[in-house]
C-alpha cells in the first residue's frame, strides 16, 4: 500500500483547506482510513477516520465540527476538508490505511492500528 498525501499550505486562521490522499492499493475498499498530524515538538496525533465504505467517520475532539473526511472508492483517494482553521492546527498532516476487519463495511472506524503511511503535508495556519 502507497499513500499519498498533498493539498498542504499556508492559510490564515479562519481559512479554509482541503487535504487529498492517494492510494495505491488493489482492494482500496477494504480499508479504513485516517488522517493523523503532528505539530512541532509534539507526538503524532488522531485526527479522523473514516470506514471502509464511506458511511461512518469518527473525528477528533478538536476538530470535531470544523474538518470532514470523505472517501471516493472509485478514485481511491480520501479527502479532508478543513474549515474553521485555527493557528493550532498547525502541523504535518498524514493519511493512514489498515484493513478493516469487520464484516460491516460502515462499521465505526478506529482511531489506532494503522499499518501504513503516507509522506505527510505540511499544514500551516497564520494567526
Amino acid at each position: 500500500v502507497q499513500l499519498q498525501a498533498y493539498g498542504g499550505g499556508l492559510v490564515q486562521a479562519g481559512g479554509s483547506l482541503r487535504l487529498s490522499c492517494a492510494a495505491s492499493v488493489r482492494t482500496f475498499s477494504a480499508y479504513d482510513m485516517g488522517w493523523f498530524r503532528q505539530a512541532p515538538g509534539k507526538e503524532r496525533e488522531f485526527v479522523s477516520a473514516i470506514s471502509r465504505d464511506g458511511r461512518s467517520a469518527l473525528y477528533a475532539d478538536s476538530v470535531k465540527g470544523r474538518f470532514t473526511m470523505s472517501r471516493d472508492n472509485a478514485k481511491n483517494t480520501v479527502s479532508l476538508q478543513m474549515d474553521t482553521l485555527k493557528p493550532e492546527d498547525t502541523a504535518v498532516y498524514y493519511c493512514a490505511a489498515k484493513i478493516s476487519l469487520s464484516p460491516i463495511p460502515w462499521s465505526r472506524p478506529s482511531d489506532s492500528g494503522y499499518s501504513y503511511w503516507g509522506q505527510g503535508t505540511l499544514v500551516t495556519v497564520s494567526s
